[in-house]
């Protein structure tokens, strides 16, 4: 990925860049790792839903496997990476169908293949819009979700990524620091779902019926998935590591995801009274967030920063939708938009100048600059995404309905939509009583992660 202000080239010794093995073999293992983080990503938002919308879940991030891999080989390589056209999209004839590449072919002036590049690249596209479905749990039809997943990469995701990280780009050239994805991937998808949210509505029963996490254990596991891949998804993105900012990358991606941990179930034990699984998991994920815009630019002393700001803020902010009467089923919007936002503004604060970039930030002695060169692209990212997501929900919500029959929603999306169910209880003890849920104890930050001590007693079908 074009890392930003400077390009690996910078790092290598004069002269015509040759293909590295080592890079080549390097960002393969990369592409692999970022791959299983939506399959991670499915299991994490699969275990926080309720029994009757697992499968619909884990299905709306597996789907984005099959879609976005067609489009990317089709023409969402050659419109995200392609000869620039304005700043805006890029096109290059020879990408599409990835078939006019030669198979040595070096990608820029880095040391690896345009065809693993544009895998790498591939993984990114997969998981943004699959991260977008975790705040539509519970309620929409299946047909519509993958119709908008097609329709929001090519007209949203798509040209985002050129802007950040094409040649040409006008956020890359602008300065924009953003070395793995806070605003084309987590910016991006949080106001996706919050532009979504607007059009489909809220689930039946919000804030009134308990809506909890249904498999702890199952989000636990996604959440160490997402970890484990996440050091593809950052230290891969300098596309090598010959001069040792790959490796800061991977540190600093550790150590802001602690960080964040510990930020976030301090939080909670103060707020709540107890150290949570469910607030472990979203405090690492908040801390992953929040570094990826912020890796390459900062220290591991500054990463720690940035992800303790992140897990409190995130922490915060995911019992905004109470206040404010969104319904975010899983917290796209508190850790994925929240979380971006942070990590790319704190690279103004906290860039070193001597990591990825020359640029300094604030407590650095580069003044205001970098902080507003990042505040810009935040804006324009998230205004693009949420306003064309609207828009691309209500004209689908306009010609098919985007959301399921009520009935249908309380007997549960995945019946309704897979004619499946997760689990099957019918010879766990016998008829009606092995299909009787028990009382679970309440989660301290109440129903679906904090309706209040009013619901904390209800049983959740």
């Amino acid at each position: 990925m074009p890392p930003g202000i400077l390009t690996l080239a910078d790092g290598l010794a004069a002269g015509k860049a040759t293909l590295s093995p080592a890079n080549t073999g390097f960002l393969l293992i990369c592409s692999a790792l970022v791959m299983i983080m939506t399959p991670g990503l499915a299991f994490f938002y699969g275990g926080m839903v309720r029994v009757k919308s697992v499968l619909n879940m884990l299905m709306m991030s597996f789907i984005s496997l099959g879609i976005v891999t067609v489009l990317w080989v089709l023409y969402g390589f050659g419109l995200a990476f392609g000869s620039d056209s304005g700043g805006v999209i890029g096109w290059d004839g020879d990408f599409a169908g990835l078939s006019g590449i030669g198979l040595t072919e070096l990608w820029g002036s880095t040391t690896v293949p345009v065809y693993v590049f544009a895998v790498f690249q591939l993984m990114f596209a997969v998981i943004t819009p699959a991260l977008i479905s975790g705040a539509l749990a519970d309620r929409v039809k299946f047909t519509a979700w993958a119709l908008f997943t097609a329709l929001w990469v090519t007209v949203v995701y798509f040209p985002v990524a050129h802007w950040v990280w094409g040649e040409g780009g006008w956020l890359f050239k602008l300065g924009v620091i953003d070395f793995a994805g806070g605003t084309a991937v987590h910016i991006n998808a949080g106001a996706a779902a919050l532009g979504v949210l607007l059009v489909v509505g809220k689930r039946i029963g919000f804030k009134k019926d308990p809506m909890r996490p249904h498999s702890l254990p199952l989000v636990m596991l996604g959440a160490g998935l997402l970890w484990f891949g996440w050091f593809g998804f950052n230290a891969g993105s300098w596309l090598g590591n010959d001069d040792g900012v790959g490796a800061v990358a991977f540190v600093n991606t550790q150590a802001a995801t602690a960080a964040a941990m510990l930020g976030w179930l301090a939080y909670e034990k103060l707020r709540h009274g107890a150290f949570t699984t469910l607030g472990a998991a979203s405090g690492a994920v908040a801390g992953l967030v929040a570094i990826t815009p912020a890796c390459g630019a900062v220290s591991p002393l500054g990463a720690l920063a940035v992800g303790v700001i992140a897990g409190v803020l995130c922490a915060m902010a995911v019992g905004l939708k109470y206040r404010f009467g969104y319904d975010d089923s899983l917290d796209v919007i508190g850790v994925h938009l929240v979380g971006g936002i942070a990590g790319s503004l704190l690279v103004g604060l906290f860039a070193t100048g001597g990591v990825q970039s020359r640029a300094k930030g604030l407590f650095y002695g580069g003044g205001l600059e970098q902080l507003g060169k990042q505040a810009v692209g935040v804006l324009c990212v998230l205004l693009y995404s949420l306003v064309v997501s609207y828009l691309l929900a209500k004209a689908i919500d306009r010609v098919m309905g985007f959301r399921i029959a009520e009935d249908e929603e309380i007997t549960g999306v995945d019946q309704a939509a897979h004619a499946e169910t997760a689990y099957d209880l019918t010879g766990a003890g016998g008829g009606a009583m092995a299909r009787r849920p028990t009382a679970a104890p309440a989660h301290p930050q109440g129903t679906d992660r904090g309706t209040g001590p009013d619901t904390a007693k209800k049983v959740d079908a």
